[in-house]
């Protein structure tokens, strides 16, 4: 009985890995070429002028103060605005005149990648935080990158979840110490 129902569970994994082998040699092939300086000289525009924005409600200040607390952070706002003005226009200037402009390449592929595991590490802080147990965010996140890096040895998923809550026990019930 163990033994079908284990069959089954192989053959589902080798199926959903065909399907992301599938998916990954798509992704591989396609690429995302953008301008660098005028990409980031806008993201830290538009930065700037959050930050203008939320500084009254953030930094309080004296009315009888000469210098007070957002002299010196709205300088500096105020510089990078500038900066990255400059940037965006000396980009702009270079499409304008055909001038080749510095460019990075993103490959989907791995692009993706970055992604699933950002997404498990945040998959896991949120596990953690609402169940109260480290245990559960730490046994999540080993077991989903064993998944993630496709091990298929039974035993080092064994050996990854009985150290997680080894360590877990030994500092709950041992140390006192809570996380």
């Amino acid at each position: 009985m163990f033994k079908k129902e284990w069959k089954q569970v192989k053959n589902l994994i080798e199926r959903i890995e065909a399907r992301l082998d599938d998916w990954g040699a798509k992704l591989e092939k396609k690429n995302i070429e953008y301008p660098v300086d005028l990409i980031c000289g806008i993201l830290f525009l538009v930065i700037g002028i959050v930050l203008l924005l939320i500084m009254p409600q953030q930094v309080q200040i004296s009315e009888k103060d000469v210098v007070n607390g957002r002299a010196f952070p709205t300088m500096l706002i105020w510089l990078m605005l500038a900066m990255s003005a400059l940037l965006v226009g000396r980009e702009a200037y270079n499409m304008v005149m055909h001038r080749p402009t510095k460019t990075k390449t993103l490959n989907l592929l791995v692009e993706t990648k970055a992604l699933v595991i950002v997404l498990i590490l945040v998959v896991t802080y949120l596990l953690a935080e609402v169940t109260d147990l480290f245990v559960v965010g730490a046994v999540f996140c080993a077991l989903a990158f064993l998944v993630f890096f496709r091990c298929k040895k039974p035993l080092c998923y064994a050996i990854t979840v009985s150290m997680a809550v080894l360590i877990w026990v030994v500092f709950h019930f041992v140390l006192n110490v809570s996380f």
